[in-house]
């Protein structure tokens, strides 16, 4: 998606370095291991994969919007999917050797932190699959900041 007069524009500038030691501060040890190190959360407990209301999903460390709730699907993975990013700009992806198939890993353009993935060998269009800080490492734990539209 890009931007147009009905989309609002983000900075995409990175976080200066003391500003992103504090956001990172303000992660748990979980939330570190995901978003940071490329760790994968476990399926079916995340407090977002059943969740219904309207809004956005932003990124737990920098705050950038990067999904509408109407994009949100039921994927079956266990882990919250969507089929489109709030704006295209605002993630990238980068290869994720880890997996047999053809798989991405999808961080936050601004800061970094990783998002999920993009598993392309379902058959359907790709999406994004959640395994990342949008939604809680363990069951109950509340890890990622949702807000209404601007």
């Amino acid at each position: 998606m890009t931007n147009s007069s009905a989309t609002p524009h983000f900075d995409l500038t990175p976080p200066r370095e003391a500003q992103l030691r504090r956001l990172i501060d303000d992660l748990s040890d979980e939330e570190r291991r995901v978003m940071l190190h490329h760790g994968d959360e476990e399926p079916f407990c995340g407090v977002f994969l059943a969740e219904k209301r309207e809004g956005v999903f932003t990124c737990r460390l920098c705050g950038l919007p990067l999904f509408k709730a109407g994009t949100k699907f039921e994927s079956g993975t266990g882990w919250p999917s969507f089929n489109a990013p709030f704006d295209e700009d605002h993630l990238r992806r980068v290869r994720d050797a880890r997996y047999a198939t053809e798989t991405f890993e999808v961080v936050c353009a601004r800061c970094g932190a990783q998002q999920g993935h993009v598993f392309a060998d379902r058959g359907k269009p790709a999406a994004i699959t959640r395994a990342g800080p949008i939604t809680a490492s363990n069951c109950g734990a509340d890890m990622a900041r949702q807000s209404t539209p601007p």
